[in-house]
């Protein structure tokens, strides 16, 4: 690979992550600073002169799939993860490509869960990534250049969900519907890294049966839970950033007691559909249920620096929207988990929902902010769920203080699958699905990229044939003729209350970032990049691209000019038009 000799110079200076995440002009860590608050201090770009963004400069990957990366930018090099695992690094303030990596992805190894990677962690002169062949990548951050690779699943992707055990049934929809993913193990989350080592956690090991239409235009058909063995369960782990060896490891199934205590409610009130007498006489027929438990490890970590602690959401159990083959609460699924940092050990967990059977997993990264507690400031992170509120935790404790007042509208939630199909909402979609969150502690809200997209939850059922019993299964499949829409929501961190709501008419899908100046950044599956105010939640500006915005947004500054960048690649899933440019914005010269 050629190296610019500018760009060797500009590294000659790299540094430490941890330095840099607290200088507040770049973007040097996933979500902006070590809170995950994507909040930018920066203060020339306004609401009185966001009306003047004009383009500064585009870069076409060459790559035309769902983008979901944030960019990382660490001494004016812009580091970015495409789909498919390629990454490149640009001068951030021209877009010029400096090299590019081109992944050897293990092509006998399926992708549970489509190409999209959500971004690197730089640090110590290096570009760590994680594959959704489940491998952990150390670049060099100078030339691109492989310097460890690991396996770390070791090719032990657990059990795949077998389309052909529906036959016919499998056809939903008329014949219109095609397997597009089922359970596997990858990595899509963007790596931390802390104290030489990097931190990254396997995902889709509980993923389900996956069924998209074959029109590239079209949004996912229907999510199919069956009862069995499928999956394996997930794990979150820290590797040294030298030789890529494993220090620790967390297993999100524990294989003692991942039963729990059978509640029957939610930590936070909300009485479950649940048999407990049935699931207690069933659970000695599942005593293996665990080894395929799921709860895969989506959202890439926050980390408490003064206390050590490390928090993360884990996905749903396995098998996914079927519960009959796994008794129990099923930890630690569908929870927000704290460990501590230097060793994985478990401090403290919440499961949102214990038993869960609506896909409501942890999915949205969490957030670390302090807030107003019965008149005390009390350290809390915070997490947007896919059920559609916006849980607040001390985060020493765990304690539950709060949840929000609901973002999205909410409606037949917790009901098991009816042979007619039972409408809820959110449902598998969310609520927030894996959008992060921003977080302006000034101004006391946190602002939320929600989904309104009703979902029709139905129980089939395979007559007995030959020895082959009946088998009972159920499916989750958006609603296409019903309304459904997109939520930019501000809340307040103090109260849990709604400041303002601002709507778009298709679900978002992304991101958000804020900014000290009171700007509000997200985009639109239509292709429009826009800006808010975060007092209003007025659309102050908007930018139209060809194709759908549904990566979060970033800001950075570069000899003291502020650019705001984001990957313009669109989602397949949700049927927004795909992409294959990142583009970046700055205030015109007069």
């Amino acid at each position: 690979m050629m190296l610019h000799q500018a760009f060797a110079a500009a590294f000659s200076l790299l540094i430490c992550t941890a330095t840099l995440a607290g200088s507040g002009k770049e973007w040097p860590v996933f979500g902006g600073n070590w809170d995950h608050q994507r909040h930018s201090p920066s203060t020339q770009i306004t609401p009185g002169n966001v009306g003047q963004l004009d383009l500064a400069w585009e870069f076409d990957t060459g790559v035309s799939s769902s983008f979901q990366a944030t960019p990382i930018v660490v001494n004016g090099i812009m580091f970015v993860s495409l789909p498919f695992n390629h990454v490149v690094a640009l001068k951030a303030d021209t877009g010029k490509l400096l090299w590019r990596y081109t992944h050897d992805r293990i092509k006998d190894r399926p992708m549970c869960c489509g190409p999209a990677n959500r971004g690197v962690a730089v640090s110590d002169g290096k570009v760590f990534m994680g594959t959704v062949d489940s491998r952990l990548l150390a670049l060099d951050a100078r030339t691109g250049q492989k310097l460890w690779d690991i396996d770390v699943t070791k090719g032990e992707q657990g059990v795949q969900e077998d389309a052909a055990t529906l036959g016919s049934q499998l056809d939903t929809q008329g014949g219109k519907l095609e397997v597009s993913g089922a359970s596997g193990a990858g990595i899509n989350m963007a790596p931390m890294v802390f104290d030489g080592k990097v931190i990254v956690g396997i995902t889709g090991v509980g993923y389900g049966l996956h069924l998209d239409s074959p029109d590239p235009d079209a949004p996912l058909g229907a999510v199919v839970g069956i009862a069995g063995n499928y999956g394996r369960r997930g794990f979150m782990a820290a590797y040294d950033v030298n030789t890529g060896a494993m220090a620790w490891k967390f297993d999100t199934v524990p294989d003692q007691g991942w039963e729990g205590k059978f509640t029957k409610a939610t930590f936070d009130g909300v009485v479950l559909p649940r048999n407990i007498e049935e699931e207690k006489a069933k659970a000695a027929q599942y005593p293996d249920a665990w080894k395929f438990g799921g709860g895969s490890a989506w959202s890439t970590p926050a980390i408490d620096r003064d206390n050590g602690i490390l928090y993360f959401g884990t996905g749903n159990p396995s098998p996914q929207m079927e519960g009959s083959s796994r008794p129990g609460d099923n930890l630690y699924t569908a929870s927000l988990v704290a460990l501590d940092v230097r060793t994985g050990k478990l401090k403290w967990f919440y499961q949102q929902v214990p038993h869960d059977m609506w896909g409501y997993d942890v999915a949205s990264p969490p957030v670390l902010f302090t807030t107003r507690h019965e008149g005390k400031a009390v350290k809390a992170v915070g997490q947007a769920g896919k059920t559609g509120w916006f849980y607040v935790h001390n985060r020493i404790t765990g304690e539950l203080l709060f949840k929000s007042e609901a973002f999205v509208p909410q409606h037949n939630m917790f009901t098991l699958p009816t042979e007619q199909g039972n409408v809820i909402y959110p449902g598998v979609i969310g609520g927030s699905n894996w959008s992060p969150v921003s977080v302006d502690e000034q101004r006391r809200m946190v602002f939320i990229a929600g989904i309104h997209w009703p979902v029709k939850y139905q129980l089939h059922e395979l007559k007995a044939k030959g020895n082959k019993p009946a088998l009972k299964y159920s499916s989750m499949s958006p609603i296409e003729d019903g309304e459904k829409y997109g939520l930019l929501s501000a809340i307040h961190l103090d109260t849990g209350k709604l400041v303002w709501q601002h709507k778009v008419n298709a679900p978002l899908i992304g991101g958000v970032l804020s900014t000290q100046t009171g700007l509000v950044f997200s985009g639109e599956g239509s292709g429009e990049f826009f800006a808010l105010d975060s007092s209003t939640g007025k659309r102050v500006w908007q930018h139209n691209n060809s194709a759908g915005v549904n990566a979060p947004p970033i800001a950075y500054e570069v000899s003291g000019k502020q650019f705001l960048a984001v990957a313009v690649g669109g989602n397949k899933l949700f049927g927004f038009k795909q992409g294959q440019t990142i583009k970046a914005w700055a205030l015109r010269v007069k």
